[in-house]
C-alpha cells in the first residue's frame, strides 16, 4: 500500500510495519463474516496479533487449536475465571467464551496491536478494563443476506438461527456507539477498509512521536 506521505519522514514504514499497542474490537452478529475478514487482515497488515478467545464449545469442521479457539473442558474455564484471567467472558447458548486478558506493556514492547473478536456486550466490559480501545462494527447488508448466510453454512438448527437473528437486530442497535461501521458486502473492501482504519488509528495515536523521531532527519536534511 503507497501512502501520500514522503519515504523521508519515516511515515511508511510507521504505519506499515509497527503496531504501537492498540487494541481493536471487531462485533458483528455470527454469520456476518468476521472470521474471514480477520483472516485476511492478519495476512495483509504487519504488526497486528489476533487475540484467540477460550471456548467450552466443541471445534467446527476445518477450526484448528490456538488458531480460530482453545478448546477447553468448563472445568478448566472455571478455574481460569477464578484466577481472574479474562478480560471479558460469556455464556452464548449453553457455551462459554472468554477473551484471555492481554499484557499491554508487552504489546507495546514488541510493536504489536491486538484485535479482539468479542460481542457488543464484550466490548462494554472492556471498555472498563482498557483505556481507549477502538471499536469497530460489522454490519451484513441486509438481515435477508444474514439470514441466507446463516442457512448456507449449516452449523445450526432452525431454533438457534432465529436466536442469531434476532439477537442480530439487538446489536445492531448498539452499531451507533462504536467509532467505526463497516458493511461487509464484497469481502475484498471490506478488508481494505479494516486496513484503513487500523493504519488511521496508528497515525493518530503516534502522531506526536512520529513528528519528534523525523524532526532532527527533515531538519538535517534541509539545513
Amino acid at each position: 500500500m503507497s501512502m501520500i506521505y514522503g519515504n523521508g519522514f519515516g511515515f511508511e514504514r510507521e504505519v506499515k510495519e509497527k503496531g504501537i499497542g492498540l487494541i481493536f474490537i471487531l462485533s458483528a452478529p455470527s454469520g456476518t463474516g468476521k472470521t474471514t475478514l480477520v483472516k485476511g487482515m492478519m495476512e495483509q497488515v504487519p504488526g497486528l496479533r489476533f487475540s484467540v478467545s477460550f471456548t467450552t464449545r466443541l471445534p467446527r469442521p476445518n477450526e484448528k487449536e490456538g488458531v480460530d479457539y482453545y478448546f477447553v473442558s468448563h472445568s478448566v474455564f472455571q478455574k481460569m475465571l477464578e484466577r481472574n484471567e479474562f478480560l471479558e467472558w460469556a455464556e452464548v447458548l449453553g457455551n462459554l467464551y472468554g477473551t484471555p486478558r492481554p499484557d499491554l506493556k508487552k504489546l507495546k514492547s514488541e510493536e504489536v496491536d491486538l484485535i479482539l473478536d468479542i460481542d457488543t456486550q464484550g466490548a462494554k466490559k472492556v471498555l472498563r478494563e482498557v483505556d481507549h480501545p477502538i471499536l469497530i462494527y460489522l454490519l451484513p447488508p441486509s438481515l435477508k443476506v444474514l439470514r441466507d448466510r446463516l442457512m448456507k453454512r449449516g452449523l445450526d438448527s432452525l431454533e438457534r438461527i432465529k436466536f442469531r437473528l434476532s439477537k442480530a437486530r439487538q446489536d445492531m442497535e448498539e452499531a451507533l456507539g462504536y467509532h467505526y461501521v463497516i458493511v461487509n458486502e464484497r469481502v475484498d473492501e471490506s478488508i481494505e477498509k479494516l486496513k484503513s482504519v487500523i493504519i488511521a488509528e496508528r497515525c493518530r495515536r503516534n502522531k506526536v512521536s512520529i513528528i519528534e523521531e523525523n524532526k532532527k532527519k527533515w531538519e538535517e536534511r534541509n539545513g
